[in-house]
C-alpha cells in the first residue's frame, strides 16, 4: 500500500525547478497535441465525404503526430508524479503537492508561469478555492 507524501512550502518549491520543465513540456505537448488533433479531425472529415485526394501517408502522419503528443503529455505527467506532484491541467501546467495545514490535508498549488508556490486550497475546492499561503 502507498503512503501519501505531504511536503512543506519550502520542500515542495524545491521541487519546482525539476518539476517546471516538465510542466512546460507537458504544456507544449497539449498545445501540439490539440494542432494535431485538429489537423485529424480534418482528415476524417475530408474522409467521410469522398475521402479524393487523400494521400494515405498524410493520414498515417497525423494520427503518429496525435500518439506522439499523447506520448509525450504522458511522460511529463509521469516525471511530475515521480516527484510527488499532481497534475491537475496538462494545458495550463497546474499542479498541486499535497500538505498538512492545521492538522488537515490540503492542496499546495503551483501553475506555471508562477515563480514559487504561494497558494493552497482544500482537497474538493481546486484551482478557484485557491488562498495565499
Amino acid at each position: 500500500m502507498e503512503q501519501n507524501r505531504y511536503f512543506t512550502q519550502e520542500e515542495a518549491n524545491a521541487l519546482l525547478s525539476a518539476v517546471r520543465p516538465l510542466a512546460e513540456r507537458m504544456v507544449a505537448h497539449r498545445a501540439a497535441l490539440d494542432r494535431a488533433q485538429g489537423r485529424l479531425g480534418e482528415f476524417l472529415e475530408h474522409i467521410s465525404g469522398n475521402g479524393g485526394g487523400l494521400q494515405p501517408a498524410e493520414l498515417a502522419e497525423a494520427h503518429a503526430a496525435v500518439e506522439q503528443e499523447a506520448g509525450g503529455i504522458a511522460r511529463c505527467v509521469d516525471g511530475i508524479q515521480e516527484l510527488g506532484g499532481m497534475v491537475k491541467d496538462v494545458g495550463e501546467g497546474l499542479v498541486d503537492f499535497l500538505a498538512k495545514r492545521e492538522h488537515e490535508d490540503v492542496l499546495l498549488c503551483w501553475k506555471l508561469g508562477e515563480d514559487e508556490i504561494a497558494h493552497w486550497h482544500g482537497l474538493e475546492e481546486g484551482f478557484a478555492g485557491r488562498k495565499p499561503v
